[in-house]
């Protein structure tokens, strides 16, 4: 990243750890960034692993976690005081916003005399006012503090730019996967000579959102009126709730449970279409993935999932929100029925990926910022 010795970079995520028991994608994309943090030539350290989300809107949650914080910022500056061949150069911390805002990183950064970096920090100003009052101010204060903020959505940029701090530089960083390559491509991929159209999704079974995308699912599929099969890989506390809303349609839905990355891998190779609407979902990890794979996406046309999704030829674009599952359904019968532009678009997401999304170019965006902050004239003493 810069010339001698690799910078030691300090590494927090308030939303969840990258160490966290429980698997989301969000603890995928902290130990995404990590590794790209190492192939940019850094050491990464995890100086804390406190969680400070908050999703219910209660004051005594938020007040006890800002306690809570206010300790682990006098334990980490103690330790570093005591090992000072650790002092990191740079603090950097991963989704900011106001259920989950850093109320560690800036405090360190200053009292270390460290520049202080967020990636994927959202500013919320409805937040101000209501149950999230302590948090949402919290958040704000934290990005304020930031000399550099990477966005990973055009949407993000937006409410930045709006309440952009001072000189404070706003930077891209496409979502990407930690891959420097693409994965191989199956023999049996886009194969649609023969059998039904192959539908996958891939997704966790929760209450809220991601319910809200499977109802979605059965709403579109009830309208189809073509030999169809459709895979969902995922698990969770609402699985019973999904196979409810699947039920209907046999054995053409065929549940495969959690798997591991291996297996997905090969699910990707066997499918014609990656089918997930995305209701709220910030951009998708998954979404990546499959087109890394050569699986042409269909989702809504949402904030974020545009910035990940690669773009169908005109007649084939993603369907709006306000067209439901109808929209779903007569864009599903259009790629039915027309295999060639199914085939054509798995060309077109795996070079969407190769240029954009994969280690090397996010690298390239992730250098950008840091090497300035990492150079010797620029650094900060206590």
């Amino acid at each position: 990243m810069t010339d001698g010795a690799a910078p030691l970079i300090a590494f927090f995520a308030p939303m969840k750890s990258p160490r966290h028991p429980v698997p989301s994608g969000d603890r995928q994309m902290a130990r995404n960034l990590m590794l790209l943090l190492e192939h940019c030539g850094a050491r990464v350290q995890l100086l804390s692993e406190l969680r400070l989300y908050e999703g219910k809107g209660e004051r005594d949650r938020q007040i006890e976690l800002q306690q809570k914080a206010n300790l682990e910022v006098e334990r980490i500056c103690t330790a570093i005081s005591q090992r000072e061949a650790e002092r990191p150069a740079l603090w950097l911390t991963y989704h900011n916003y106001y259920k989950a805002p850093d109320l560690i990183g800036p405090h360190v950064a200053r009292r270390l005399g460290i520049p202080y970096v967020q990636i994927e920090s959202t500013r919320a100003n409805k937040r101000l006012n209501g149950p999230w009052t302590t948090f949402a101010a919290a958040a704000h204060e934290a990005a304020d503090a930031a000399s550099v903020i990477y966005y990973l959505t055009s949407h993000d940029h937006e409410t930045l730019e709006r309440d952009r701090a001072g000189q404070q530089k706003l930077l891209h960083l496409a979502p990407f996967l930690p891959l420097a390559t693409l994965p191989a491509v199956s023999s049996d991929q886009g194969d649609m000579t023969d059998g039904p159209f192959r539908l996958l999704s891939v997704a966790m079974m929760r209450d809220g959102d991601k319910h809200a995308s499977y109802t979605l699912i059965a709403e579109t599929l009830q309208q189809l009126r073509f030999d169809w099969q459709l895979t969902i890989i995922g698990d969770g506390p609402a699985r019973p709730a999904v196979e409810q809303l699947m039920a209907p349609f046999g054995a053409r839905v065929q549940f495969l449970g959690q798997l591991d990355a291996q297996a997905v891998s090969r699910a990707y190779g066997t499918a014609d279409l990656f089918f997930w609407p995305g209701v709220n979902e910030a951009f998708g990890m998954v979404y990546l993935e499959a087109q890394a794979h050569g699986l042409p996406v269909l989702a809504q046309a949402r904030p974020g999932l545009t910035d990940v999704v690669c773009d169908w030829p005109a007649g084939f674009t993603l369907p709006a929100v306000c067209d439901g599952a109808q929209g779903l359904a007569q864009r599903l019968t259009q790629l039915a029925a027309t295999p060639a532009a199914v085939q054509t678009q798995q060309t077109a997401v795996r070079n969407r990926i190769q240029s954009a999304h994969l280690l090397p170019a996010a690298a390239k965006e992730l250098r950008q910022g840091l090497a300035p902050l990492l150079a010797p004239s620029t650094k900060a003493t206590s």
